[in-house]
């Protein structure tokens, strides 16, 4: 007879998330995990969101398999985002690399809501070679209604991060030590 108590339908989904969970989990978890956040919101906050992350899977809108070559060609590239909290905000930095060639979009980002979102936008794209800055072009903010934004699914203790974009797709990060 099992005598474990039901989770509790309130707790936060990173707390509901089954502890054997440590490897990446797979589209039907996060789905789960994101319908739990729905509900009850993820109680992330910009602490859990801090450091670098390199994308590890994705998931196109609608799909519950991963979209295995854009993940192996987005791994191939280093692509990463990195997220510094200070007391002006969160900063966000996307990026990839070619060697020794990076490509980096830089802004600021906030969390708006229960979810909560990250909400960002690019204030400029800089090109690298090493430590070497060849270009650096400001970008033009989007319209509220247009901010690019991460709805968030869950960060598990292991160092993952889920969250759907804006577009409809899932993304699987891995946090770098």
């Amino acid at each position: 007879v099992d005598t474990t108590a039901p989770p509790d339908a309130t707790a936060p989904p990173e707390a509901t998330a089954p502890p054997e969970a440590t490897e990446r989990p797979e589209a039907a978890e996060l789905l789960r995990l994101e319908a739990l956040v729905r509900r009850n919101g993820s109680g992330l906050t910009a602490a859990d969101l801090q450091g670098r992350w390199q994308l590890d899977q994705v998931w196109p809108k609608g799909s519950r398999r991963p979209a295995s070559l854009s993940a192996l060609l987005l791994r191939g590239l280093g692509a990463r985002l990195e997220v510094e909290a200070s007391a002006a905000g969160l900063h966000l930095c996307n990026a990839v690399n070619l060697g020794a060639l990076e490509l980096r979009f830089r802004g600021p980002g906030c969390l708006v809501g229960r979810r909560p979102l990250l909400q960002f936008h690019f204030q400029c794209l800089e090109l690298r070679l090493g430590a070497r800055l060849l270009l650096r072009r400001p970008l033009p903010e989007p319209t509220a209604r247009r901010l690019p934004f991460f709805a968030l699914i869950a960060r598990h203790p292991t160092g993952w991060l889920a969250a759907r974009g804006r577009g409809g797709g899932l993304a699987l990060w891995q946090l770098q030590a």
